[in-house]
């Protein structure tokens, strides 16, 4: 009984963080200035980072965990990237 509530939850789970991934994804592509378009996409990695820990919860395999933290970090320092490039102009001083 209690497996079956964890799948529906995790399956509910991930219907709403796709839901959240084509918010962000219509929001990048119509955002009126670059900086929507870098929130945006910021929320698009950490909802990507999500579905990934839901398909290891839902599944038990080890791959999704190892994937969402690689997705984290290089999400950050690309949204860190873009950000520096935004004010200035360059990424490398």
């Amino acid at each position: 009984m209690s497996a079956m509530i964890i799948q529906i939850s995790v399956a509910a789970a991930q219907l709403m963080i796709v839901a959240a991934m084509a918010i962000s994804s219509i929001r990048m592509f119509r955002g009126p200035r670059a900086q929507d378009r870098i929130i945006a996409l910021d929320t698009l990695y950490v909802n990507a980072m999500l579905l990934l820990l839901t398909f290891g919860i839902g599944t038990g395999r080890v791959v999704y965990f190892e994937a969402a933290l690689v997705i984290g970090m290089l999400g950050f320092v690309a949204t860190v990237a873009l950000a520096k490039f935004l004010m200035r102009g360059e990424v490398i001083e």
